[in-house]
């Protein structure tokens, strides 16, 4: 055995950070191959900066980084905002993002999924749920360790040098738009991304090493994503002894999902659209739109209530329209769970962006896909005057289950829809997994 390395049992090694070093300066000039089994035979904080290392001791901005992460070894909190689409994730997430030692990544899985629909058809014909799976845990692994490069096999075009203009909603990270990342981007603690085209134009295309080296220089990563189907696809990575992950599953009232999607992709929910401004249910709605979000949450939701060892301290169910009512509050909650202190800059963003008027607040949620101003009072049962009883009413006979689980009242009639007095979000208290 190496001096300065001890064995920790099934052919892997624990070693101080010099002897790692060490290594590193005897393997520059072994191939990839030999240098990649050399570091996953390492482990914990050795793997770590082994990694830091190896792949950057040519570049003096690393260099200097990796040195001061291995002297201090800080535990970093990995925090997974698990949600489905049209869920309230966008304004969630950018809670997380107004943190200045967060490095926060709106869906990243976008590009796998876009890589695996794009594949040939023959391809795609043998790839089966498990490997697009695999693959989103892969990734995720990866941006936790901020080993952004691991993306590059994805996006298209393929990034030249590490660089690219095509990462999906670059301008929702205050990380990626700001110092080292952007040099023009100015201070991420003052200023508000207005739109999806603001950083872009600002900063150019984004240099996926400067990325990582912001994303070392942070404390946290934290990650959005609506592409992971149940909690429990997640269980190999709380189970990493590399990460510290948190899980915030945000839920919402399936009958405000469904009117949201109908609004936000009018293509995909054409059917729908069509039977909610007419009152005739056409024959070819795919009513799977909604039921398999119903079932996924089901199951995530009593995965949590089972409190298995492996969600321990790690799983937190949030509803929406909770946050929604009581953003301050609940915001607290999340920030208390995943382990950061709520700093001014958050509040901040929390009043300016759950006050917005009415109207202007209706027409950020319906007409920008990824709003987060909102007067989330008045919105967070607004659905109930879009969406038409016949379809409250299918929606409940086929969500019966998760609307019960999650304390969403049941209406019978349309008055009693229209009723915004009488609120369908009944009183639950849900407690992180311990």
């Amino acid at each position: 055995m190496r001096e300065g390395c001890r064995s920790r049992g099934g052919g892997r090694m624990e070693c101080s950070w010099k002897t790692v070093l060490l290594l590193v300066c005897a393997s520059l000039g072994v191939q990839y191959t030999a240098i990649r089994t050399l570091r996953d035979s390492l482990s914990g904080p050795c793997q770590r900066a082994y990694r830091c290392q190896a792949r950057h001791h040519r570049d003096s901005r690393w260099r200097a980084l990796c040195d001061d992460w291995m002297a201090a070894e800080a535990p970093r909190r990995h925090v997974l905002l698990f949600a489905t689409t049209r869920s309230g994730s966008s304004f969630t997430g950018q809670l997380l993002n107004q943190h200045p030692g967060v490095f926060y990544v709106f869906e990243p899985l976008y590009h796998v999924q876009q890589a695996f629909t794009n594949s040939s058809r023959r391809l795609r014909r043998s790839l089966d749920r498990r490997a697009l799976l695999g693959a989103y845990r892969d990734l995720l692994l990866n941006l936790y360790t901020c080993d952004l490069h691991f993306m590059e096999s994805y996006m298209r075009p393929e990034p030249q040098d590490h660089v690219t203009s095509s990462f999906f909603r670059r301008s929702s990270s205050h990380a990626l738009c700001s110092p080292p990342v952007c040099l023009e981007g100015g201070d991420a603690a003052t200023s508000d991304p207005p739109d999806e085209t603001w950083c872009p134009r600002k900063c150019g295309a984004l240099n996926l090493t400067s990325a990582s080296v912001s994303c070392l220089s942070r404390g946290h990563v934290a990650i959005k994503t609506v592409r992971v189907p149940e909690v429990g696809d997640l269980r190999t990575l709380t189970e990493d002894p590399r990460l510290d992950l948190r899980i915030i599953h945000l839920v919402r009232d399936p009958r405000a999902i469904l009117a949201s999607r109908i609004m936000a992709f009018s293509d995909q929910f054409r059917a729908w659209k069509i039977w909610n401004a007419t009152g005739r249910q056409p024959r070819y709605v795919d009513l799977s739109q909604i039921t398999s979000t119903c079932k996924d949450m089901s199951a995530s939701v009593q995965t949590g209530a089972q409190r298995p060892a492996w969600l321990r301290g790690r799983y937190l169910l949030v509803r929406y329209e909770d946050l929604a009512l009581n953003p301050m509050e609940k915001a607290g909650e999340i920030y208390r769970f995943v382990g950061l202190e709520m700093e001014d800059r958050a509040r901040t963003w929390i009043a300016r962006n759950t006050n917005a008027s009415a109207s202007a607040a209706a027409a950020a949620d319906w007409n920008y896909r990824y709003s987060t101003t909102r007067d989330s009072r008045s919105t967070a049962e607004s659905w109930r005057l879009r969406l038409s009883f016949d379809i409250v009413r299918a929606v409940q006979n086929l969500c019966n289950d998760t609307l019960a689980l999650l304390g969403y009242k049941q209406v019978q009639t349309a008055a009693e829809l229209r009723n915004l007095s009488h609120s369908l979000v009944g009183h639950r208290t849900f407690q992180p997994v311990k």
